[in-house]
């Protein structure tokens, strides 16, 4: 078993410690929070160990999870991975392009393997579906959140709408050509609403729309590419594949057919993958267990996430441009 600290124990911090204190593949060592106070009470009350400084967790584990504010992010990789220790790092990977690119670079030289927390490549709705998923041309995303101030002091493209850009660039195996965007501050300094339309090099277009400050929560993405149509609820944990084929010469009483004006028959039929649950958070947490074990690439790599970061970016930047 790998032994495994976390730094951070903030609400996402909390729910990472039982997660690993309940997997098979790591042993919790212990925590450190800066928040003292805060470090005591946790200790108190669930019992994990806590580490004074970041010095001592690191001499005591093979594995960091950093879960402190995204600020934070580059410092706490930066002493890691210069400690030979690898890194899962919460999404986004830092607070700049810049920052990630050299969390990127420590981690070549140093030989560690680092993961990004991007959560919904492990939602068991888009794991079911993400194989059929094949070149899809139109892609539409609703990210929608009921008001919580936890995570306003970065705009909503950082906040939620980076979880829908890393989905985007997992399946679309093509460049960003451009990008064009709008957003609204309605009651924080920064962006609570935006919308981005990403247009990539082989034709493939993007439409994201996120907002924090929404009367109901929504997590649903939609794939259309030919002969077929995908939808995720990413909060529901539900998908829908909708195929169409050549309609047959004798159609069933039940079969449902489309005809367009030239006369071309199609049939649709319903493909719907079975949806396996699981903890999302675990599973990401124990498939980089496995990457360090086996010495393979983490699912969600070091440079997926400053890729997702870069486009996040570039977003933010459209925005101002409006």
């Amino acid at each position: 078993m790998l032994k495994v600290g976390v730094l951070g124990a903030g609400h996402l911090g909390k729910i990472h410690l039982r997660l690993l204190q309940q997997s098979t593949k790591y042993e919790l060592v212990g925590f450190y929070d800066e928040n003292a106070e805060n470090a005591l009470k946790i200790e108190k009350e669930f019992g994990y160990k806590r580490f004074d400084t970041i010095a001592k967790l690191l001499t005591a584990v093979d594995v960091i999870d950093i879960v402190t504010p995204t600020l934070s992010h580059y410092k706490c990789a930066k002493v890691a991975i210069k400690s030979g220790k690898h890194v899962f790092l919460e999404k986004p990977i830092s607070n700049t392009v810049a920052e990630a690119e050299e969390i990127i670079a420590l981690a070549k030289e140093y030989n560690v393997k680092g993961q990004v927390g991007h959560v919904e490549r492990f939602n068991p709705a888009f794991i079911s579906v993400k194989d059929a998923i094949q070149n899809p041309m139109f892609i539409e995303t609703h990210r929608l959140a009921e008001f919580n101030p936890r995570g306003t002091d970065v705009p909503v493209v950082l906040d939620l709408m980076i979880h829908d850009i890393d989905a985007i660039l997992s399946v679309v195996k093509s460049k960003v050509k451009d990008i064009h965007a709008s957003g609204v501050s309605v009651i924080s300094d920064t962006p609570d609403i935006a919308n981005a339309r990403i247009e990539f090099e082989n034709g493939c277009v993007a439409n994201l729309t996120s907002s924090r400050i929404s009367l109901k929560n929504m997590r649903k993405s939609r794939f259309f590419q030919k002969d077929a149509y995908i939808s995720v609820d990413f909060l529901e944990k539900k998908c829908e594949v909708v195929k169409m084929k050549d309609a047959p010469e004798v159609p069933g009483d039940f079969d449902m057919i489309l005809q367009n004006a030239e006369g071309l028959k199609k049939q649709i039929y319903f493909d719907n993958p079975e949806v396996e649950n699981n903890n999302a958070i675990l599973e990401e947490l124990e498939t980089f267990a496995d990457a360090i074990v086996n010495n393979t690439a983490p699912i969600v790599t070091l440079e997926d996430g400053t890729e997702a970061l870069r486009v996040a970016y570039a977003i933010i930047e459209a925005m101002k441009r409006q």
